[in-house]
């Protein structure tokens, strides 16, 4: 503590003190300079100013001291409305709050034995037995009050009565100068972490019983060498109160829907990065945990995250008919879905499985509000590690704001065609019984998007597609209603930004089929009219999923009851080779034989483009099976077919920055390098395969690259 040597002032004197608001996002007394003021009440009290806005940082703050770590309860709390007093004193206050060291004022030390029958002994503070917390109290004499200033309410002064956790002998009663808290639950911090927390709520959320919790956990601090922290006393009673909270939570908070969710935003401000309260029932919602935000900085930094923005547009209208396990169909289109859209940002493990790190839920679609809500979510990213950066952002939404995205997270953009391949199988399949013309359909319809890159007149494709196709009238009424008002939109976007590949779309693909299918089932039919009950569930059910997976893959805990999250790009490594079987007479079919029954072979229909076709039973739910994903790498691999957009884009892309340099030439020098580069790796593949020296290609490993994988080409665009 550090104090002013000079005169003290008198309490008349506080308003002409500094007001001091450290840069770190917690700060305790050890932060501020502190000084003693003379005569009145706090007469020999340290004292300091602080804006009101930064108590709660300041008290989780002095809560972490590593001598001596506490939890800081409101011991009492007054109020008063402007205008009720006429002449206030210079400290007067319109809040006053005691916080007050949950190791006291009470001191049960000597009585831990026989707690309970002490019935006539009253607290020395008056404030009952304390149910609950008796074992805590060991006459802890730390606290401090905070009072919002009448005259200045934006300002909060803090009178720091006892800054020393000590008793009344004057001798620490907690933390690690205590030794006879050695050993014990008084050494180290009063409550379990939230780390703690919500590692067991999760363990809960998937299912997990309170006697494995238990065993697990007992297991681990054995592992480790003994307690070290409070986590490592961890009892029964502990996880019994987390399942009673699971129980009793409720997402209704108020009859009227958004009323609630400012309720629930009020209730957990640490989760949120973003919210704007517009007029009526309009607004935006950030949603980020601590957690979310670890994985954002983890696999995000030098690397791409990717928009999932589609969810909830148009009320879920392209959703099909699907059954649910265990369950009856389910007829969504008879159903109504939250109206408010939902975006997620995803990252990508080692796996390339998608893990959601953010959540924005708004009252229109997520490109029309992008300029609100990233700016404060790249600043809390950057507030936590000053040095991240991105590498490239991956929309799947053509009226997201390019400019913005650039100007905010300084990377590139790539397009992915995740969403309209997706809705495009998903209503062709729905629409058309006959699988030779949903093929033929499929095929046209990816010859659309071919020609945006290829052809100034991309749209006489559209218009042979509907002249040729006349006769699905069920298809053509939702392409025209759907898509047609779009797709000079799609096509403008896919000429101006480099495409994904068939990695990160099964990677996409793979979030949205399990947040569809954790979310809209026959569990919470009654529910889904509500936008709480959606941010209640992504916060707690969906959210300890994606924790739980990532805990069981990187421990090897309760791997048997993990949910398999790997996508099809992954499952499609595991594929021999030799189970491809090409026909040299017909490059238009491939057949691949089945892992799980040697009998059975698949057939891919157009292989190499990012609009195949497979019979097995993944695909003709109008999902990205892992047959079409292996024969595209295998086709491009021995280039018997021609490349696919993302390879496709980045060649064309050199070609046009060779023919028209650029004025830059930094941009320049790089893009001839890699051009170079390029060049004379396919010489030297050519020299090998004329001598007989190139060898086969060995089969793929996860988290290897293609060639077209443009995560890691550089952007001219």
């Amino acid at each position: 503590m550090k104090s002013n040597e000079q005169k003290m002032p008198r309490m008349e004197d506080i308003l002409n003190l500094p007001v001091q608001d450290p840069p770190c996002a917690e700060f305790s007394a050890a932060h501020l300079n502190w000084v003693k003021v003379e005569g009145g009440r706090q007469g020999g009290d340290d004292i300091a100013l602080i804006p009101y806005s930064r108590v709660e940082n300041f008290v989780r703050g002095e809560s972490a001291n590593s001598e001596c770590p506490a939890n800081f309860r409101i011991e009492s709390r007054r109020k008063r409305s402007e205008g009720s007093v006429s002449k206030p004193r210079v400290d007067g206050y319109l809040e006053y709050t005691l916080y007050w060291c949950s190791y006291g004022p009470e001191d049960y030390r000597d009585s831990e034995g026989d707690i309970g029958d002490d019935t006539n002994n009253k607290p020395a503070s008056g404030k009952g037995s304390r149910p609950g917390r008796r074992h805590m109290m060991r006459g802890c004499l730390c606290h401090f009050t905070v009072k919002r200033l009448y005259t200045r309410p934006l300002l909060a002064l803090i009178i720091y009565n006892q800054q020393n956790h000590v008793d009344k002998t004057g001798v620490p009663c907690h933390g690690v100068l205590d030794r006879d808290a050695m050993g014990t639950r008084a050494m180290y911090a009063p409550r379990i972490s939230e780390e703690l927390r919500q590692k067991v709520m999760s363990m809960l959320y998937v299912g997990i019983s309170l006697d494995n919790i238990i065993q697990h956990h007992v297991g681990e601090v054995e592992r480790h060498g003994g307690p070290s922290s409070r986590d490592d006393f961890l009892t029964r009673n502990d996880v019994r109160n987390m399942e009673r909270a699971i129980r009793q939570s409720m997402f209704q908070l108020h009859a009227d829907d958004v009323c609630s969710v400012r309720m629930w935003v009020q209730r957990h401000q640490k989760n949120v990065f973003f919210f704007q309260d517009k007029s009526g029932s309009d607004f935006v919602l950030g949603i980020q945990t601590e957690w979310q935000l670890h994985q954002m900085l983890r696999y995000g930094h030098n690397s791409s995250i990717a928009s999932h923005s589609s969810f909830g547009l148009s009320k879920l209208r392209a959703l099909t008919t699907i059954k649910v396990l265990g369950k009856r169909p389910v007829n969504w289109e008879t159903c109504r879905p939250p109206s408010y859209p939902l975006c997620t940002l995803l990252v990508f493990d080692s796996y390339q499985n998608a893990i959601p790190v953010a959540w924005i839920i708004a009252s229109s679609s997520g490109g029309q509000n992008i300029r609100m809500w990233m700016g404060s979510l790249v600043e809390r990213i950057r507030s936590k590690e000053p040095g991240w950066r991105l590498h490239a952002f991956l929309m799947d939404d053509p009226s997201f704001e390019i400019s913005v995205i650039r100007d905010i997270f300084r990377c590139r953009v790539l397009l992915c065609l995740w969403c309209i391949r997706h809705a495009w199988i998903r209503n062709l399949i729905k629409s058309c019984c006959n699988f030779d013309v949903q093929l033929e359909m499929f095929k046209h319809l990816g010859r659309i998007l071919y020609c945006a890159k290829n052809d100034p007149c991309s749209l006489d494709a559209v218009l042979e597609f509907t002249e040729i196709f006349i006769d699905q009238s069920t298809f053509m009424d939702y392409f025209k209603g759907q898509w047609l008002p779009k797709i000079v939109m799609w096509i403008s976007t896919m000429r101006t930004l480099p495409v994904a590949n068939l990695e990160i779309i099964a990677a996409i693909e793979s979030y949205h089929f399990r947040l569809e299918s954790k979310l809209f089932n026959e569990l919470h039919a009654g529910s889904w009219l509500r936008v709480d009950w959606l941010v209640h569930s992504l916060t707690s059910e969906f959210h300890a999923l994606y924790w739980f997976d990532l805990y069981s893959e990187e421990t090897g805990c309760f791997r048997n009851m993990r949910e398999c999250p790997t996508n099809s790009w992954y499952r499609a490594l595991h594929i021999p080779d030799m189970d491809v079987i090409f026909d040299d007479q017909e490059l238009r079919v491939v057949k691949i034989i089945s892992q799980s029954n040697r009998t059975l072979a698949y057939t891919v229909w157009n292989p190499g483009s990012e609009f195949s076709l497979c019979d097995c039973t993944w695909s003709r739910l109008g999902n990205l099976c892992k047959h079409v994903i292996k024969v595209g790498i295998l086709c491009r691999n021995r280039q018997l077919v021609r490349p696919s957009f993302a390879a496709q884009i980045y060649h064309q892309t050199l070609l046009s920055l060779l023919n028209n340099p650029p004025d830059d030439p930094i941009v320049l020098d790089h893009g001839i390098l890699h051009a170079t580069r390029m060049q004379q790796d396919i010489k030297g593949l050519e020299d090998l395969s004329n001598s007989g020296l190139l060898q086969p290609l060995a089969p793929l490993q996860a988290g290897d690259n293609v060639a077209d994988n443009l995560m890691n080409l550089p952007n001219f665009s």
